[in-house]
């Protein structure tokens, strides 16, 4: 099932998509160059964004869920890179714990969880469940509408390990983003891999460091293809200590929205497009689709509401938005069934495993989709994840184009990687 793309077949969308099948072998030489010196995250999803006249990730994630969205087709892409992902970690692993997100009532996200023991399964691991949730006090079985189940178990602490009764991992996966904090179970463990690292974590991670990182790939990649690395950039922009409900940071807020919008401006003049730019204005620490505000004029802002301040002001399990990232808002020109629609890549260690489309019919294209009422469609990665085709014209391929999505989902774990580099608390300094 392939999304009808809204977009002409003209354009710079299809002069990108072009640039970069004719320089396949030059972009993947280059990822695997940068492999050599970086270590790609464990696993992440990129929601990307196509408006037709550019292509550009709007955010990464480290803890991903929605594996459930993943096709029996992309099965075993995902089984090779966790296998990949686990040899170069720990070779002679056995156990993997994998430890989830305190939502044991939400079986569409267990149902993730599910998935994620199939993969690591079928990678030759013995897998059990840990809760770190406080309320998971015994052994607690979930049943799943999909007529599977998935047991939860208390995590137990011992002096440096982590486990569950009679099980003792030589890996540790988190599924959990951290967001509350890091529990103090977690922390001082020394004899086993903790994955991803806790300075992952959505509590201590902002994007701006992210997407300050990938600025930086962007450039690199845009001139490898001979193109403006804006085609594949969203802009951005940041203001720390904001607090939307008493008003306080607004000017700098403000001032940073303008000066944004000017920029975007700029750029679209240049290229000579129509559309009215407008930027989003969401927590720097990530916001799991809350929080999202949409600006076109900095005067807007000056005319939120109660209610949108309070949704600015607080994200998931309580915690205080600080710190507020302003970023370009790229539209989205694809369509499923008359919804808008935009990719979702997967990655696990440095491979694209697949992908879904979340669509949502009640938003508008330069809305966040990311909420209440969305929906998933797997992406044709069945067909596509093989090869590009070349020689096909740009925007007629669904393989060729989501080929490009992979390459921009790569470009951000990239840019993931070097942001965990850089706020890796361990890292040796060198003066």
């Amino acid at each position: 099932m392939v999304p009808h793309l809204v977009t002409a077949l003209t354009g710079p969308i299809n002069e990108l998509e072009q640039r970069v099948l004719d320089s396949m072998p030059a972009i993947e030489r280059w990822f695997r160059l940068e492999w050599m010196e970086h270590t790609p995250p464990f696993y992440s999803s990129v929601d990307v964004r196509n408006a037709g006249f550019k292509l550009a990730p709007v955010d990464t994630n480290l803890f991903p869920g929605g594996w459930n969205n993943l096709t029996p087709e992309m099965l075993p892409l995902a089984v090779q890179a966790a296998m990949a992902a686990i040899e170069k970690i720990c070779p002679e692993a056995r156990n993997l714990l994998l430890i989830p997100e305190n939502h044991s009532s939400n079986t569409f996200y267990l149902s993730s969880v599910a998935q994620l023991r199939r993969i690591f399964h079928m990678a030759g691991l013995n897998v059990r469940i840990g809760s770190i949730d406080p309320a998971i006090k015994k052994t607690t079985t979930v049943e799943l509408p999909n007529g599977e189940s998935v047991t939860l178990e208390p995590v137990i602490r011992g002096r440096r390990r982590l486990g569950v009764k009679d099980f003792d991992p030589c890996t540790i996966l988190l599924n959990n983003d951290l967001r509350a904090g890091v529990p103090g179970i977690l922390e001082d463990i020394h004899e086993q891999y903790l994955l991803p690292p806790l300075h992952a974590g959505r509590s201590t991670r902002r994007m701006s460091k992210h997407f300050k990182c990938y600025e930086e790939v962007a450039k690199r990649l845009g001139k490898l293809l001979g193109v403006d690395p804006w085609l594949i950039n969203p802009m951005f922009e940041k203001c720390g200590e904001v607090k939307l409900a008493d008003d306080s940071g607004m000017e700098c807020l403000s001032s940073n929205v303008d000066a944004l919008l000017t920029k975007i401006r700029r750029k679209y003049k240049e290229y000579g497009i129509k559309e009215k730019p407008f930027v989003v204005v969401k927590a720097d620490n990530g916001t799991h689709g809350l929080g999202i505000v949409t600006v076109r004029d900095a005067k807007d802002l000056e005319a939120l509401g109660p209610k949108v301040q309070s949704k600015m002001s607080g994200t998931r399990e309580g915690q205080q938005a600080q710190d507020i990232l302003i970023q370009e808002g790229v539209l989205t020109k694809e369509r499923m069934h008359d919804a808008v629609a935009e990719p979702v890549v997967y990655m696990m260690d440095r491979y694209v495993v697949g992908g879904f489309y979340r669509i949502h019919a009640d938003r508008g294209v330069d809305e966040n989709l990311d909420a209440p009422g969305s929906s998933f469609v797997p992406l044709a990665f069945e067909q596509s994840a093989r090869l590009p085709q070349p020689g096909i014209k740009p925007g007629a391929s669904a393989p060729n184009r989501f080929y490009m999505y992979g390459v921009v989902g790569r470009l951000a774990m990239l840019a993931a990687s070097y942001e965990l580099e850089a706020t890796d608390p361990d890292a040796e300094v060198y003066e």
